[in-house]
């Protein structure tokens, strides 16, 4: 896995099979490989965006302080053509 993705070394081991389980799956559902990779793309985004993250102690500690929550999310509105 570290071959094909350097980051995950940055990641805490309970992440990085995170990572493996959530790549699998997602490969799986989105079914043959030549169908759209979006979800796959996103999977690999999302967590290589976590493991700079943690390789960056600065940066996690801005992400984790305590109360440095920007409150409630809003779910994304509907986009309509």
């Amino acid at each position: 896995m570290a071959a094909a993705f350097p980051w995950v070394r940055f990641l805490p081991h309970e992440d990085a099979q995170a990572f493996v389980v959530e790549l699998t799956r997602t490969r799986e559902a989105a079914g043959h490989p030549h169908r759209d990779p979006a979800p796959v793309l996103q999977v690999i985004t999302e967590w290589r965006n976590t493991a700079a993250i943690h390789a960056d102690p600065e940066l996690k500690e801005l992400v984790t302080a305590a109360g440095q929550g920007a409150g409630p999310v809003e779910p994304p509105r509907e986009r309509r053509p």
